[in-house]
């Protein structure tokens, strides 16, 4: 029997994920099935099944995968220009989300995924982690930019980390919620609020 390749299992994995975004856009996680997953990935049970137990496997691995790109735009903004304005950090977050929704239905698979955390407890427990990873990261951004000078250092980093990270879970729901449209002049704005 040939041996599998890494690249293989994760072409196969990243077909499967596709697949069951498509499926809970257009149905919802309860709506939609092991069978209709199967289905609209071309796929045996036994070919999903080997790569996840069950279908809150697969909310898992999806709602992970949006927060671990949250996280990544947050590390990538920031180190691309160190010492950037935290306001262009958000612009460049924003733009970036608006972009990925676009492409594979960010927003609304992660206002689906929070609804689903409220009554399933592995995918809560996850996402707080995460949700700390990145607060923690903007805690770093904005120690940086005290140390420097150019946001206060008379409130803590945590305090205005919290408020940064509730800018982009803001703009995450009136995306899903209102269309692109919504975000329309956000950067701007941003830039503009913290230049």
């Amino acid at each position: 029997m040939p041996k599998v390749t890494d690249e293989y299992r994760d072409a196969r994995r990243d077909q499967i994920l596709s697949a069951a975004r498509r499926c809970f856009l257009r149905d919802g996680f309860h709506a939609t099935s092991m069978q209709d997953l199967f289905a609209e990935a071309g796929l045996s049970s036994g070919a999903v099944y080997r790569y996840f137990a069950s279908k809150d496997d697969v909310i898992i691995a999806i709602a992970e995968e949006n927060m671990r790109d949250v996280v990544a735009m947050v590390h990538d903004v920031d180190s691309r220009q160190p010492g950037r304005a935290m306001g262009a950090v958000l612009a460049d977050m924003i733009t970036v989300m608006r972009a990925k929704d676009a492409e594979y239905g960010l927003a609304r698979l992660a206002v689906l995924a929070w609804s689903e955390s409220l009554r399933n407890p592995a995918l809560a427990s996850r996402f707080a982690g995460l949700l700390a990873q990145i607060r923690a990261d903007l805690t770093e951004i904005v120690r940086n930019h005290q140390r420097t000078g150019s946001l206060t250092s008379d409130v803590p980093a945590e305090a205005i980390a919290a408020v940064f990270a509730s800018v982009v879970p803001g703009s995450i729901l009136q995306l899903a919620s209102l269309g692109p449209a919504a975000l329309d002049g956000m950067p701007a704005a941003v830039e503009a609020l913290w230049p």
